[in-house]
């Protein structure tokens, strides 16, 4: 079979010939119901029966990869995809660079190996639950539709990384397939691994920055340890990054929808000042200062997903030949890193300070201020919005030490602008910088379903352009 072509001739679609692997694919099909269960259990709620126009790849290739069509959510077919296998590849980095890479898991890296696929997994399913009660309150059919695709889009991310489990790690890789789908986000005895994915998502603003903000989290890993010299792991990685950019895309245009529209609305009634709250509130748009900390919220989170900012852990994946920098191979150092530096921001004698640490045990950083670069182009083009419609307003990335909860900044009280304070000022600034229980009462107000054909909530714009080119009126989804 051709690498770029999906079989279908087993109940989960692949391009890895699971015809032939009888092993795993009988430990495959025997995870199958358990994940159709936690689906229905804990997947959009609501709309099972509901039929859906979704994409659905039918090629690794770059371009033609996927088809449309309407299909009831249960029934989607979630396959395992891997990119095509590159002749020849060498391990890019590390102690192992210029080696070929690895078609199996050697076996003094299982542990190493088996704990990044487990932590990666963990977030897909992670994500799907914290938005399963989205529907209730969509704002039009178009972006119900979305919060669909990329819900099936994380369950077949999930399979990715369930796939490579069952196939290199025996019972081990069995028992964590299993707990993957035992935990849920939020829940007290058994949460999600990482603290982003335990948060709730009580509406569609905070979906969106999710979207925005911690898909790009996902991108950034997802493109180091598509680096990895176990190739399985890095080609299946590359197939992700494919969809992982609409989920970002989602997250991106649905924000700037709301900053249009809160825009236009000021506009029309004559409002020049953004932080006139209480009458832009009035008008049933979301005000510009509560979206900003919306963002200052979710980017806080995000940013603790890359751990601490020195770690012997990332030195050791790196060195393993295991996790890559974002796009290594465009990078033009020795790959090794052994007698190199790169500065961290630190709290030394109560100032923030740049300390040169080992480019090595520095990785988390490099890649957060990779992260960091990314996150900048998105505002940059929110803020295009805001001039485009004569708004005297510019949104800003917080400071990095701002609202942390895991790194050198932890237990420091920083202000969105970089400063240093005291307890008691957090406490009485706290509502200046992140979502108040008002913001959130407020925001609650607006979100109320909206499913009709070409209809959108009125708080927010519609999209330039349909999906697949589809007209403004169209049935994205069909409702029961």
């Amino acid at each position: 079979m051709s690498i770029d072509k999906i079989s279908y001739d087993t109940l989960i679609p692949n391009n890895v010939n699971l015809s032939s692997d009888r092993r795993v694919l009988k430990a495959l099909e025997q995870w199958h119901p358990q994940y159709i269960d936690w689906w229905k259990t804990m997947g959009p709620d609501g709309f099972q029966d509901a039929e859906v126009y979704l994409r659905t790849a039918i090629s690794v290739e770059t371009k033609g990869w996927a088809k449309f069509g309407y299909v009831k959510m249960p029934d989607y077919r979630w396959g395992i995809l891997l990119a095509p296998q590159e002749e020849g590849r060498k391990i890019p980095f590390g102690e192992h660079k210029g080696e070929d890479v690895w078609q199996e898991v050697p076996g003094e890296y299982r542990a190493m190996l088996r704990r990044l696929l487990v932590i990666q997994g963990d977030t897909e399913p992670a994500s799907v639950e914290q938005q399963r009660f989205l529907g209730a309150t969509a704002p039009s059919l178009y972006d119900l539709r979305n919060v669909f695709q990329v819900n099936v889009e994380e369950g077949r991310h999930l399979w990715a990384m369930v796939y490579l489990l069952q196939k290199y790690f025996g019972r081990d890789g069995r028992e964590e397939a299993h707990e993957l789908l035992r935990r849920r986000s939020g829940d007290k005895d058994a949460p999600r691994m990482l603290g982003a994915f335990n948060e709730e998502t009580p509406d569609w603003l905070s979906f969106f920055m999710f979207a925005f903000f911690t898909d790009r989290d996902g991108k950034m890993q997802l493109e180091s340890l598509a680096q990895s010299g176990f190739d399985p792991l890095a080609r299946t990685c590359r197939f992700m990054l494919t969809e992982e950019a609409h989920h970002m895309f989602v997250g991106e245009s649905g924000v700037g929808r709301i900053i249009q529209r809160t825009c236009e609305t000021m506009q029309q009634a004559g409002i020049d000042d953004p932080f006139d709250t209480e009458k832009i509130r009035q008008l049933s748009v979301i005000d510009l200062p509560t979206i900003q900390k919306k963002a200052n919220l979710h980017y806080s989170l995000s940013l603790d997903l890359f751990g601490s900012e020195v770690s012997t852990n990332a030195a050791n994946f790196y060195n393993a030949s295991l996790k890559g920098r974002f796009k290594e191979t465009k990078l033009t150092d020795d790959h090794r890193l052994d007698n190199t530096t790169y500065p961290v921001l630190k709290l030394v004698n109560g100032a923030l300070t740049m300390v040169d640490e080992p480019a090595l045990t520095a990785l988390n950083m490099r890649l957060r201020d990779d992260y960091v670069d990314d996150c900048a182009r998105g505002i940059r083009r929110w803020n295009k919005i805001v001039a485009n419609n004569g708004v005297e307003f510019e949104f800003k990335l917080p400071h990095t030490g701002f609202n942390r909860q895991i790194g050198q900044f932890a237990n420091v009280d920083i202000s969105p602008q970089g400063e240093i304070l005291k307890p008691n000022d957090w406490q009485i600034a706290r509502n200046n910088f992140l979502p108040s229980t008002d913001d959130g009462e407020f925001i609650a107000l607006l979100m109320r379903q909206e499913t009709r054909r070409g209809k959108f909530a009125e708080w927010i714009a519609p999209p330039k352009s349909g999906v697949d080119n589809q007209a403004g009126d169209f049935e994205y989804v069909r409702l029961s």
